[in-house]
């Protein structure tokens, strides 16, 4: 199969799809790799890593996805890829089409198969392809939303961890899965407070072992309006597969917090679990709501290229193995991880979704 890696487009977006030596491990499979000139430069990766290992360089996105018959990416097209599209391609990447209803209708009228790597789903519900953005989004919700707190940003000018006489900064997590677990660990670790709301007994007993300074809690609406209000960094990773986030924190409770304090919303990519989220981008990545600095970036991973195509890379290789072979139909976490096909929705999570 002749597999393009086009360059990302999106606002200020590192990221490859496929590192040098995976797209090596491709051509030796006897499959035709072409990647767009310069796709691989923010996450550190020259054209000539890519030549040395068979792999076809094409000029520019139009000879790029010419030459594909499926496209490999990381984020979700946008306008200048959508012109490129065609009904024959194979299309895998993150789409977050839940959030995305113009996205959608456009990937619809194209026609093509679109496999989003956030649903391709295993028996167990495990989302194998979301899981190493998912923790790489949760470290960095921390590592920025500290930032953040410092009064030069706009934030309250406190110090997470605190030390010997003061005392220590709180953060609250919502969701306890790759996301919300990696945000609850690194605070924990950096000497925070930490309450993480979950669902699932056997994740709360997770998140408790972190550390004395963990606490997990059931998101009754009383206590969480009791946690929130003495807050410092609110960091939402609440997912439900392929369909857009539930809002777990309200405007009203909003109003409870203090100002300058942080909320960063890992789940703005399904839509945002906060009632104030909206997108934005690293070139404008905050904006303050009831005085409180809200950071919704679309592609947080994106920021930290060099490590992030690394990970992704490793999770998509297998699976991008199985869709360049042909009987992929034969698989069930694909199958699971269709959302539209021949004109229709075909995830159970889009369906009936307004367009």
């Amino acid at each position: 199969m002749r597999i393009g890696v086009p360059k990302e487009t999106k606002t200020l977006e590192g990221r490859v799809a496929l590192v040098p030596a995976a797209a090596g491990d491709l051509v030796k499979r006897g499959h035709e790799v072409w990647v767009e000139q310069g796709a691989g430069i923010k996450s550190g990766f020259k054209d000539e890593q890519y030549t040395k290992l068979g792999v076809h360089i094409a000029p520019d996105a139009a000879a790029l996805y010419e030459k594909g018959e499926m496209i490999v990416k990381v984020k979700e097209p946008i306008e200048g890829d959508l012109a490129l599209l065609r009904k024959d391609h194979l299309l895998f990447c993150y789409l977050h089409l839940a959030a995305e209803p113009a996205l959608t209708k456009r990937l619809l009228d194209i026609g093509l198969t679109g496999i989003a790597f956030e649903t391709v789903e295993l028996p167990n519900g495990d989302l194998p392809l979301l899981a190493p953005m998912s923790i790489i989004a949760g470290k960095i919700a921390v590592q920025v939303g500290t930032t953040l707190l410092h009064m030069p940003e706009g934030g309250k000018g406190k110090l997470l961890g605190g030390l010997p006489s003061t005392e220590r900064g709180k953060v609250v997590v919502f969701g306890a899965g790759k996301a919300g677990g990696a945000s609850a660990a690194l605070a924990a670790a950096a000497g925070c407070n930490v309450v993480v709301f979950e669902m699932r007994t056997d994740r709360m007993d997770e998140m408790m072992r972190l550390g004395p300074n963990v606490t997990a809690l059931y998101p009754y609406h009383d206590v969480v309006m009791r946690e929130l209000a003495n807050a410092d960094l609110v960091v939402g990773a609440v997912l439900v597969t392929g369909a857009r986030a539930p809002h777990v924190v309200t405007r009203e409770m909003l109003r409870t917090m203090e100002e300058g304090s942080v909320m960063a919303d890992i789940s703005i990519d399904q839509g945002g679990c906060f009632e104030t989220s909206r997108p934005t981008t690293w070139k404008d990545p905050t904006y303050v709501e009831e005085g409180v600095t809200h950071f919704c970036v679309t592609n947080m991973p994106g920021s930290v290229p060099q490590t992030s195509s690394q990970a992704i890379c490793a999770a998509i290789l297998p699976w991008v193995n199985k869709l360049a072979s042909g009987n992929w139909r034969d698989n069930q976490a694909l199958l699971r991880g269709i959302n539209v096909e021949a004109g229709k929705l075909v995830h159970p999570a889009l369906q009936g979704m307004k367009l």
